[in-house]
């Protein structure tokens, strides 16, 4: 038995994903459990990732509320970089900006429950990717910031979708693209949203990335569920069941599938 705080799960690209669960000062290995039954009992405590104060609700995956209202990770521009307002001053933690949204950041396409477009910081990649469940991801551009990453996402989910529908993704494996040809029907169709945009920028901010190569993962899942159930340590405070894949942030029970991202900052115990 492990007890402790948890965290979001970490992976690693293999030829399966490999994933571990953080539980306080542990790391366990979880492809080992797969075809086992494996428990996860919540203790009724939740400390705030930031502060370290316990809190009675989880706000933002992790956070007190206090420390929500005030981060700038918590902030919406997080969810929506099209909304940055950093040369407005107005940032609630400029220097946090300064190292996490100034730096260089990818938009892709992945195929997790479909295409989608999305973005993400390059030292991100291809964590990102594993997170939302994709089979398959390519990069497209890579600018210099995260608002004008979310400035391009926004000229090109005009013609795809930029969200990812978890219960399909977790129902087994989405049809297979070509990534490649995807992207040029989609550089075509944005192609003038996306020169407006370049025209705007210093030339080479915003870098076609022609060479990009696709990524393909695969998931350590034994079994799919035929209906998605979702499991909440707010409603049942113990989950137990046969653990028959992981995909995304999610734990596939033969219950019922686990957010393990949702609950971050719970205080839980680990059997198996």
């Amino acid at each position: 038995m492990v007890q402790g705080h948890i965290k979001k799960m970490q992976s690693e690209l293999a030829e399966t994903v490999q994933y571990s669960l953080p539980i306080g000062d542990e790391l366990i290995g979880l492809n080992q459990y797969l075809g086992k039954t494996i428990k996860l009992s919540y203790r009724g405590e939740i400390h705030c990732f930031n502060c370290g104060k316990r809190t009675k609700k989880s706000y933002s995956q992790g956070f007190c509320y206090v420390c929500m209202i005030k981060l700038a990770q918590c902030d919406l521009c997080i969810m929506k970089p099209e909304t940055c307002h950093y040369h407005l001053g107005t940032c609630r933690e400029p220097q946090w900006g300064e190292q996490f949204c100034f730096q260089d950041h990818f938009v892709y396409l992945a195929n997790s429950s479909g295409l989608k477009v999305g973005i993400t910081r390059h030292t991100q990649v291809p964590t990102r990717w594993i997170d939302q469940g994709a089979t398959q991801a390519l990069p497209i551009f890579k600018v210099k910031t995260r608002l004008q990453s979310g400035l391009v996402e926004m000229a090109m989910k005009k013609y795809v979708a930029d969200k990812t529908d978890w219960r399909k993704m977790l129902k087994g494996q989405a049809e297979s693209k070509q990534m490649m040809a995807e992207r040029d029907r989609l550089l075509s169709e944005a192609s003038e949203e996306l020169a407006a945009l370049q025209c705007e920028h210093e030339v080479g901010q915003i870098e076609l990335l022609n060479d990009a190569e696709e990524v393909n993962i695969n998931y350590p899942v034994l079994e799919y569920p035929l209906k998605v159930s979702s499991m909440n340590f707010d409603k049942t405070p113990v989950i137990e069941g046969v653990l028959l894949g992981i995909k995304g942030q999610y734990l596939i029970l033969d219950k019922g599938v686990l957010n393990i991202r949702k609950f971050t900052s719970y205080n839980l115990t680990f059997d198996a």
